[in-house]
């Protein structure tokens, strides 16, 4: 349902209008005049402006210029008298959504009209905002240890509650606040998502509440912020542990309100969105260290669910390399790669303390090395077991040629130096191998 504020010289009018749209469910609100329609807009948030054009003071058309020039987003539907559909047409020209006649007709052409601008203000809203790719893996491929887990986010999918994600990192956490979003209500809205460890605390706190023009050196424009735009739908906030204090208490006025104000802003903005925080750290201990709010926990995880790490759900590893693997193919924009049954059972066998984001790299480094079609266990180059200290090639720092010369090391010792079946491995002629041993000076 929308915001909609009704700004109109005749009290009658004014009444019919906002009674007809709160059948709807709309939250609606009364402006007698230009200017007070002008001044409730700048101290509060309206998704729709339902105006008349002729009136006392500032009219309808100067208002939708102030408010365009100030408010762009804020969608207007003007109300003309039947020899004035000239001006009405300007309005439009200047932004205003469309126009209806006066006298109104009846409330359902209006509600009809309000419904279609609140409607195109909430798709251009989504266009703002960067969707997850329709490739992002589903949240478990049939593992038991997954079952109550994914029943748990079915239910609470199905509410409005806050959920608190727990889990180590690259356990899919936002893999399942996008389930609970896709499984609720308000599937159709936007999902928004943050990872509040990635920027600073100036940044994130633009990013998060937006901000004003002049608020800060370089804000050259008014900023709408993620919270604003996730009007409707679902707010991720991923690493909420590592929001700073100042950022907490802000937050938990959000939680508490539904309301905030932009930074450098007075106007206050309310807010419709369902929240889920995501975490790998022990917010307890934080608050025990006075680094994390206790009140901001309780608001936080009225419903938490722990994602087990994907060592303790190997079941959904063989599934979730397949699609894995097809992203990491198209991302390089290379001939889809299959797994051969020895790789299948070495990915089942691997330590993943990097959980998913570590199977994905893997894969992806598999992808970049492998010549042919199929990936072989050389090709993965996995972490050693704990047992042996892990070898130089699984470190970040490691360029390309390194990663190759040692699949091509692997390769060798497998055959026992025969080169021919190297070549076979790897997926490349004996004459590359030659080559290739010679570049790396591999005798």
């Amino acid at each position: 349902m929308g915001r909609i504020l009704v700004v109109d010289d005749e009290e009658g009018v004014r009444s019919f209008l906002a009674e007809s749209l709160e059948i709807d469910g709309h939250h609606v609100e009364e402006a007698a005049s230009g200017q007070e329609a002008l001044e409730r807009l700048r101290s509060r948030g309206f998704e729709l402006v339902l105006t008349d054009l002729r009136m006392p003071g500032m009219d309808g058309l100067e208002l939708l210029q102030k408010v365009q020039a100030e408010q762009p987003e804020v969608e207007f539907i003007v109300l003309t008298a039947h020899g004035n559909v000239e001006i009405a047409v300007q309005a439009m020209k200047l932004g205003a959504f469309d126009f209806i006649q006066k006298p109104v007709s009846g409330p359902t052409e209006l509600r009809l009209l309000a419904n279609r601008a609140l409607e195109r203000r909430r798709l251009r809203d989504h266009e703002e905002m960067t969707r997850a790719s329709a490739s992002t893996p589903v949240l478990s491929y049939g593992d038991p240890v997954m079952a109550p887990v994914v029943e748990a986010l079915k239910k609470v999918a199905r509410t409005n509650a806050t959920v608190l994600l727990l889990g180590e990192s690259g356990t899919g956490k936002e893999v399942a606040a996008h389930a609970i979003h896709r499984m609720s209500e308000r599937a159709q809205g936007p999902f928004v998502a943050i990872n509040c460890a990635t920027l600073s605390e100036s940044l994130l706190e633009s990013e998060l509440f937006g901000h004003e023009k002049g608020a800060f050196t370089g804000a050259t424009d008014r900023k709408r912020g993620r919270i604003e735009l996730a009007h409707g739908g679902t707010f991720f906030l991923d690493e909420v542990g590592e929001l700073k204090p100042s950022l907490q208490a802000r937050l938990l006025r959000v939680l508490q309100e539904r309301a905030f104000e932009r930074v450098g802003g007075t106007r206050t903005l309310e807010v419709d969105v369902r929240w889920i925080a995501a975490t790998h750290q022990d917010l307890r201990a934080r608050i025990s260290s006075g680094e994390f709010r206790e009140d901001l926990y309780h608001r936080l995880s009225v419903f938490p669910v722990r994602l087990p790490p994907l060592r303790e759900r190997t079941g959904d590893i063989p599934a979730l390399a397949d699609v894995l693997l097809q992203r990491a193919c198209h991302e390089l924009k290379r001939p889809m790669l299959k797994l051969s049954e020895a790789a299948r059972k070495a990915l089942l066998g691997g330590r993943w303390t990097g959980n998913i984001r570590e199977l994905a790299n893997v894969l992806e480094r598999a992808a970049i090395l492998a010549e042919g079609d199929t990936l072989e266990p050389h090709h993965l180059l996995m972490e050693q077991p704990a047992k042996a200290p892990a070898p130089a090639f699984v470190q970040d720092a490691m360029t390309l040629e390194d990663l190759e010369k040692r699949a091509i090391e692997r390769a060798l010792d497998e055959v026992r130096g025969n080169r021919r079946e190297a070549a076979e491995r790897l997926g490349i002629g004996v004459r590359t191998l030659y080559e290739k041993l010679k570049r790396y000076n591999l005798g």
